[in-house]
């Protein structure tokens, strides 16, 4: 793992590794990595701990002991991971292009159940997997009609293969709580 946080996470409240339950999974939305670390640089301070891009390489942009701004409300005790994919980039909120065309690599999806598997033996207390679209649910004006509305988060997105992903997290959920190790 590259671990090179944002510069400021010094200044990111800590938690103790117990409090941590859940897992939420972001696309950046950006058409690469290096745009996705500048935005978290010079941005809102808005990024998740994880960023794995396309090639499987994983990035660590906040260490995960510290609460990262990735998705409102829930921040305090999850974990973002986001995975490179342009998403709807870079006509975010325009109405006809609410349907991302970019797959997710199987190199991209492996690595993230890597992730996930280590995750789970790092933080005890962690159960759940979600969709940053799980829980952000805002509406928001479209860009090109303000007579239209649009969802402010559909990451993933509709061709994360989240089935297979879940399938996976489910899997090794069932094997920590019984103590056997997943297949």
């Amino acid at each position: 793992m590259d671990e090179r946080p944002v510069s400021w996470w010094r200044e990111l409240p800590g938690r103790n590794r117990e409090e941590v339950t859940t897992v939420v999974l972001h696309a950046t939305e950006t058409p690469d990595l290096e745009t996705a670390r500048e935005l978290a640089e010079n941005g809102d301070r808005v990024c998740g701990h994880l960023y794995i891009d396309r090639d499987g390489g994983v990035h660590q942009f906040v260490p995960a002991d510290r609460v990262a701004a990735h998705v409102r409300g829930h921040n305090s005790r999850s974990i973002g991971i986001e995975l490179v994919n342009r998403g709807r980039y870079p006509d975010h909120f325009h109405s006809r292009f609410q349907v991302p065309d970019e797959e997710f690599p199987a190199a991209q999806v492996e690595a993230l159940k890597m992730v996930l598997q280590g995750l789970r033996q790092e933080f005890p207390a962690l159960r759940e997997l979600v969709r940053h679209s799980d829980l952000d649910q805002a509406l928001v004006t479209a860009a090109d009609d303000a007579g239209r509305t649009v969802r402010r988060r559909i990451d993933p997105g509709p061709r994360f293969p989240w089935r297979e992903v879940k399938a996976f997290w489910d899997q090794s959920t069932d094997a920590s709580t019984s103590g056997s190790s997943p297949t």
